[in-house]
């Protein structure tokens, strides 16, 4: 990150600035080059100053929530997002995103655009608020799903953006900024230094004595796994990752909140894990290690199986933000990345023997087709779609699969070689993933994104198909009309009416928001039509291709079946 003044806003050179422009100077060097959010009369003042900031740009999305979905999505290919709202109403619809990005530790500051300073102090009865007088309450909701906030004043401003904005970047997670009218042009000094400053290392004892302890745990092992999650990837540890696992024949895998952060086309790759459902050979990889190494990997429900995982302390090294664990032995303090390095030397010497079948590409399994007494379906399937989604991904580009069938059925779809991977597992909020990928295309526009969305959750957020053309995104999406809700189906109530939706016409959705002559929407039922599709999507980069896949209400991946069912028993459903 830089803090370069000729590239990154006016005044740069100045002694003071604005309070709006310290936060966007601020934004700039945490490589924020986007804006999501939905004017309102409290933030139009600061909005004024966005559109003015050179090398910002304004998404506006068609409302707060989808602005905050698009946060996270940017985020998480670029680091860090913004979103304004204004107070009350727009920041009240912008929490449940904001809630999300806090369960997936994904770094989103929340600027909400408030009343003048004495307007609040008075406790005046204006518009947007509950007619109370009181204006904090708001701010006490977003302090439940944020690391840190803060209330800007003229005075406070420069430290208070500052602090709020390090703990995001330190914690990885959301954060939240109350900027009243009056103080957006308020004058205040300008930045004399970096906002991002490097952590005072880890007591050198101490990481000597988190290695030590891994050391024994090692000494004599015959099999290692590295086991990655989501924050894995948050806190930047592909690489050391990679290095980790090129020091000596492990075997790697993930959970599926971690999908994309190991290379899976790299020797000892075994897939994903999801306890007792995993594939056999994805348990053994995991369960039978003699040392389990688990880097950013928290475990959940729907990451586990249903809390169906099995590994024990005593032979799990374990490494969090902020801490470690050898054992049983705990190392507050102790950075990941360090760690990482340290656990990569220690392999490096350890004489580790290669597992069997080590070196050989891993291939996700092959599951026959269901047959009927005309052979296999005419139709297209769940098995049938996502093969065709794994030979189509270019190089480089952004798998994003929403909450459900699509999740779940992406578990099993080879990444290409720097391929990403964008989900939600932890929160699961459906809805989430067409927002957020207008987010991941303009995070990365040189990387393609492929998403992949059932037709219940795009009903929740379809109007952001038109920001996407209003901004030049160029997605490839993918409806998978299967009739409505089919993982609530597969949890409880087959054919409850609650679990219906609507029948839109899905291929008119681009037109009708806006989309120009140029965009792709086509239905297909067939494998040989959905191939035909993707080969015109690979035909138009540049376009927005919008592809609605047919499918049985009844098919669903095996894996989102068996967590379906661990789902109904944990929530005590009877048959």
């Amino acid at each position: 990150m830089s803090d370069t003044p000729s590239d990154i806003g006016p005044q740069a050179a100045a002694s003071r600035i604005t309070v709006a422009d310290y936060l966007l100077r601020r934004l700039r060097e945490l490589d924020v080059e986007h804006l999501f959010g939905v004017p309102g009369d409290y933030n139009l003042g600061f909005l004024d100053r966005v559109t003015a900031f050179p090398g910002l740009t304004w998404v506006g999305t068609c409302n707060e929530l989808d602005a905050a979905y698009a946060a996270d999505g940017y985020a998480r290919l670029r680091g860090a997002a913004a979103l304004v709202t204004t107070f009350g109403v727009g920041e009240l619809s912008a929490v449940n995103g904001v809630a999300g990005a806090y369960a997936e530790s994904v770094p989103v500051v929340a600027v909400t655009g408030m009343p003048a300073t004495e307007v609040a102090a008075a406790g005046r009865p204006v518009h947007h608020t509950l007619m109370d007088g009181e204006y904090g309450r708001f701010g006490r909701m977003f302090a439940e799903v944020t690391v840190a906030r803060a209330d800007l004043t003229a005075t406070n401003a420069p430290a208070e953006i500052d602090r709020v904005l390090r703990a995001m970047w330190r914690e990885r997670k959301p954060v939240h900024l109350n900027l009243p009218t009056d103080v957006v042009l308020a004058q205040v000094p300008a930045s004399s230094g970096p906002l991002i400053v490097p952590d005072a290392p880890a007591d050198p004892g101490l990481v000597r004595d988190f290695l030590a302890g891994c050391a024994r745990m090692l000494d004599g092992a015959r099999s290692v796994t590295v086991l990655a999650g989501h924050e894995a990837e948050r806190f930047g540890l592909r690489g050391p990752l990679g290095d980790l696992l090129a020091a000596a024949p492990v075997r790697s895998a993930v959970f599926s909140s971690g999908k994309g952060v190991l290379d899976e086309t790299a020797p000892g790759f075994v897939g994903a894990y999801t306890g007792e459902i995993s594939d056999k050979r994805v348990r053994a990889a995991v369960e039978d290690a003699d040392c389990l190494i688990l880097v950013g990997a928290p475990v959940s429900d729907s990451v586990t199986g249903g809390f169906s995982h099995h590994f024990t302390p005593e032979r799990t090294i374990e490494l969090r933000p902020g801490r470690a664990a050898a054992g049983r032995g705990v190392f507050e303090g102790v950075d990941m990345a360090e760690a990482v390095g340290g656990l990569a030397g220690l392999l490096r010497d350890s004489g580790l023997p290669a597992p069997e079948g080590y070196g050989e590409l891993f291939a996700y399994p092959e599951v026959e087709e269901e047959e009927t007494g005309e052979g296999l379906r005419a139709g297209l399937t769940q098995r049938q779609l996502w093969g065709a989604v794994g030979e189509f991904l270019p190089a480089g580009s952004v798998l994003v699969a929403e909450q459900g069938t699509a999740f779940y059925g992406a578990q099993e779809v080879p990444l290409p070689a720097d391929g990403r991977f964008v989900g939600q597992p932890l929160w699961g909020s459906i809805g989430y993933t067409l927002p957020a990928t207008l987010g991941t295309e303009l995070a990365a526009p040189d990387r393609r994104s492929v998403l992949v969305i059932g037709d219940g959750s795009l009903q929740l957020t379809a109007q952001e198909l038109g920001t996407m053309t209003r901004y030049g995104a160029a997605p490839v999406v993918i409806v998978v009309n299967n009739d409505g809700y089919t993982v609530e189906r597969a949890i409880h109530g087959a054919t409850a009416p609650y679990n219906d939706i609507a029948a839109w016409d899905y291929t008119a959705l681009p037109a009708a928001f806006g989309a120009g002559p140029g965009t792709v929407a086509v239905r297909v039922e067939t494998p040989a039509e959905l191939a035909d599709a993707l080969a015109l999507a690979a035909r138009t980069p540049d376009e927005l291709v919008l592809i609605e896949a047919v499918l049985p209400r009844e098919d669903a991946p095996q894996l989102l079946t068996a967590l379906a069912q661990r789902f109904a028993e944990q929530n005590a459903y009877g048959d």
